[in-house]
């Protein structure tokens, strides 16, 4: 068998639509916080704001993740939802209205949850379980090589035209419109359909109830992490507190993504060798050391230290964890499974970032980046002790 025979057709279209649609988001990800800034937002609301849209996000995630299942199909799912994320770029270069921003994000991560189930359970479907750590690592790889480009994109954007932040949204709708096109190549795997009832809305996280003794270990653990790892922008709101431009904040970002696209495929390959579980733990030890590193840092280069540590954190931990969490199901079950874990994660996130702008208010930042450090430690010690059989 060729050494990369796991690198299917729709493994590397998968990774594509990631890419150019990582290339728009990230685009805007880092000059957002920024612009909000410059419209009126405050710190406590722009948490607010990145939490409600990852709530959006993690609730649809569980409820479209199920249909899926219960279809036994995926690719309509991704269509839509990669086709709706692209389509509320150019909605910020319209109006500079809080509300109008609010409805924006919204509609950004409503499409990240109607294809996010449907698209990892078909990356899943693509590979076998001695696999799993390599594909999704390459397509974390892809998806974050998009996030060095499309930073740069901005930083030459920004550096002729500063301050033109509008313009700039009207640009990043070009590589969603390439992503969008790349989905029509997909073609659907047969596949059995779950025999499980698809629940309401407002029951989108029932399979919690039914999902294996190891599955209910495992993402409890991690959904306790991300009750305490708020958005990435509050990161970029301290570099940019402690002294650093706005052209220095959004290069630490395509550092950060930049060691992350370097290091998430070989250590996809790492976590099939050694088990997914040792590469979490230390993930979350190296997350507990940048926050608490960054905590105390001001010269640019301990956050220039801080945003590439970070980068190594994310490759060891994302798509790691969705490799061994899809292990811990049937694969009948796999979007809904896979779409638990996100939507139970997304929901965490507004609780995270909500919690980080009011603690960063109230305290200052050093207490919201020392609490998230301390909750990694405790989480990386409690995986460290499950049983063996955990899929790990």
């Amino acid at each position: 068998m060729p050494r990369f025979a796991y690198l299917t057709r729709a493994v590397w279209l998968l990774s594509l639509i990631s890419l150019f649609t990582d290339l728009a988001s990230e685009m805007l990800y880092p000059v957002m916080p920024l612009y909000l800034q410059s419209i009126g937002f405050s710190v406590l609301f722009i948490g607010l704001l990145e939490g409600l849209a990852e709530a959006t996000a993690g609730l649809s995630k569980g409820y479209f993740g199920q249909w899926s299942d219960r279809l036994g199909r995926r690719v309509p799912f991704v269509q839509w939802g990669y086709g709706l994320s692209a389509l509320t770029k150019p909605m910020l270069a319209v109006l500079a209205a809080p509300w109008w921003v609010f409805l924006a994000r919204t509609l950004d991560r409503l499409g990240k949850g109607l294809r996010t189930g449907a698209r990892d359970a078909l990356l899943s479907d693509e590979t076998t379980p001695a696999n799993k750590g390599k594909v999704f690592g390459f397509h974390r790889s892809m998806d974050t090589l998009g996030a060095v480009l499309g930073p740069t994109a901005a930083l030459l954007w920004l550096a002729a035209r500063p301050g033109q932040f509008r313009l700039l949204f009207l640009l990043a709708f070009v590589p969603g419109v390439v992503a969008i096109g790349f989905t029509f190549f997909l073609r659907e795997r047969r596949a059995v359909p779950s025999s499980r009832p698809v629940q309401p809305f407002w029951a989108v996280f029932s399979y919690w109830r039914v999902a294996p003794p190891a599955y209910r270990r495992v993402v409890g653990a991690l959904v306790a992490f991300a009750l305490f790892n708020s958005s990435d922008a509050f990161l970029l709101l301290l570099a940019r507190q402690r002294g650093l431009s706005e052209a220095g904040v959004i290069g630490l970002y395509i550092l950060y993504n930049a060691v992350y696209v370097a290091a998430a495929w070989p250590l996809g390959y790492l976590a099939d060798r050694l088990g997914p579980r040792r590469l979490l733990v230390a993930g979350l030890v190296l997350f507990a050391a940048v926050y608490g590193g960054a905590a105390q840092a001001h010269e640019w280069w301990t956050f220039a230290a801080i945003f590439g540590l970070y980068g190594v954190y994310a490759a060891s931990t994302e798509g790691v964890a969705k490799a061994w969490v899809s292990n811990l199901c049937e694969p009948a079950d796999t979007g809904a499974a896979l779409g638990t874990f996100g939507g139970l994660g997304s929901l965490a996130a507004l609780v995270a970032s909500l919690g980080a702008g009011a603690v960063w208010q109230l305290a200052g930042p050093g207490w919201a980046f020392g609490l998230a450090a301390g909750v990694a430690l405790v989480v990386a010690y409690y995986l460290s002790r499950l049983p063996a059989k955990a899929g790990s």
